[in-house]
C-alpha cells in the first residue's frame, strides 16, 4: 500500500513540474520582443516637366490693290503665303492681274501685298501706286546667315544641294562676314555670286 501512495505522489509531482515547465516556457516566448519591421518610404520619382515652347507671333500683313477688302491690315499665322493673305482680304477682284503676283511666296512680317488690276501700268510707267514699295511680288534680299533652304533656293544658280551646302557651311564655320565668303562653299564661285549679289545680305 505504501508503494502505491509513493507512486501516486511521484506522478503528481512530475505532472506539476511539467506544468510549471510549460508555463515558464510560454512566458519566456511571449516576453521576447518580436523583431521590428523597418518600412522605408521612398519619395516619388521626379517627373520630367516639358519646357513651355514659345508661340510664334502672327505676321502683320498689309493688302492693297484689286482685292475685295483693299487696304486691309491682316494678322496671318506663320508659314502663310501670298495667296492666303489675298483670300483673307476677301479674295481677288475679277479685274485682278494675278499673273503678276507670286501667290506661292512665303509671307514675312511687315509685307505689303499689292494686287494689280489688268489695266494697271507695268513697272516703270507712271502710276498712283508706289510699286517700288517692297512687296512679296518683287525679289527681296535674302540674309544668307539666317535664310532657310527654301529662301536660299530662290537665288539664281542655287538649287537644293547648294542651299544645303550653304547652311552646312555656316553651321560649321559661323556666319558669313561678307557675301564673297560664299566662294568658300563648294560649288559656288564668283560668277554664281555675281548673279545674285544684289539680292543677298549678311545682316
Amino acid at each position: 500500500m505504501e508503494d502505491l501512495y509513493r507512486s501516486r505522489w511521484f506522478l503528481a509531482g512530475a505532472g506539476f513540474l511539467l506544468t510549471l515547465a510549460i508555463i515558464g516556457g510560454t512566458y519566456v516566448l511571449l516576453s521576447q520582443d518580436s523583431p521590428g519591421t523597418t518600412v522605408e518610404i521612398l519619395p516619388p520619382a521626379p517627373t520630367a516637366t516639358a519646357l513651355p515652347t514659345a508661340t510664334p507671333a502672327p505676321l502683320e500683313i498689309y493688302v492693297v490693290g484689286a482685292v475685295q477688302n483693299a487696304e486691309s491690315r491682316l494678322s496671318m499665322p506663320p508659314g502663310s503665303r501670298v495667296e492666303d493673305a489675298i483670300e483673307a482680304a476677301g479674295g481677288a477682284l475679277d479685274t485682278a492681274n494675278l499673273a503678276m503676283v507670286n501667290l506661292a511666296q512665303n509671307l514675312q512680317d511687315g509685307d505689303m501685298i499689292f494686287v494689280p488690276s489688268a489695266d494697271e501700268p507695268v513697272e516703270g510707267e507712271t502710276t498712283g501706286q508706289d510699286i517700288s514699295t517692297p512687296t512679296p511680288n518683287a525679289p527681296r534680299q535674302v540674309n544668307i546667315n539666317t535664310a532657310t533652304q527654301e529662301e536660299l533656293e530662290t537665288l539664281p544658280g542655287i538649287g537644293p544641294s547648294r542651299a544645303e551646302d550653304i547652311i552646312t557651311y555656316r553651321e560649321e564655320n559661323g556666319p558669313f562676314e561678307t557675301v564673297d565668303d560664299l566662294d568658300n562653299v563648294s560649288g559656288i564661285g564668283p560668277a554664281t555670286i555675281d548673279g545674285f549679289r544684289d539680292r543677298v545680305t549678311v545682316e
